[in-house]
């Protein structure tokens, strides 16, 4: 069970930390502008595969799916979402306010504690409780 629940964190963290640098890192893409949508789409492909501040956090994030799915083989997948996706919202969070895209606002914050104590919460059913009514 640690195993598991250390690599959810890990993909939340991969993927929470690697969106706001995906977005920033991206955001040049609405420059490029073409006659053809065929050669615009092109050279928005060109733009993304040579531009290693893209192409190193979306690989991260890429890892991030493959360390997922290899866990889903062993977490039941009602408890596996929401910890995945609502400590990606978390990691997210924080990395934006590291990032200075925009301060959390004390509702931001306290959104942030109410998803740790639910996440927490669901961790604490799905396992704890199911052992005590096994016994």
């Amino acid at each position: 069970m640690i195993y598991e629940a250390l690599a959810l964190i890990a993909v939340s963290a991969l993927w929470g930390i690697t969106n706001p640098l995906i977005k920033k890192n991206s955001s040049d893409i609405t420059k490029i502008q073409s006659d053809s949508h065929i050669k615009q789409f092109l050279l928005e492909i060109k733009y993304l595969l040579t531009n290693i501040k893209y192409i190193m956090p979306m690989t991260c994030n890429q890892i991030g799916s493959v360390i997922y799915f290899i866990t889903l083989q062993h977490v039941d997948l009602t408890l596996s979402v929401p910890i995945a996706n609502s400590l990606t919202f978390f990691f997210t969070a924080l990395t934006g306010f590291f990032l200075k895209e925009t301060l959390p606002s004390k509702k931001t914050i306290i959104g942030m504690v109410f998803i740790l104590i639910g996440t927490l919460f669901c961790c604490y059913d799905k396992y704890l409780l199911k052992e005590e009514r096994v016994e």
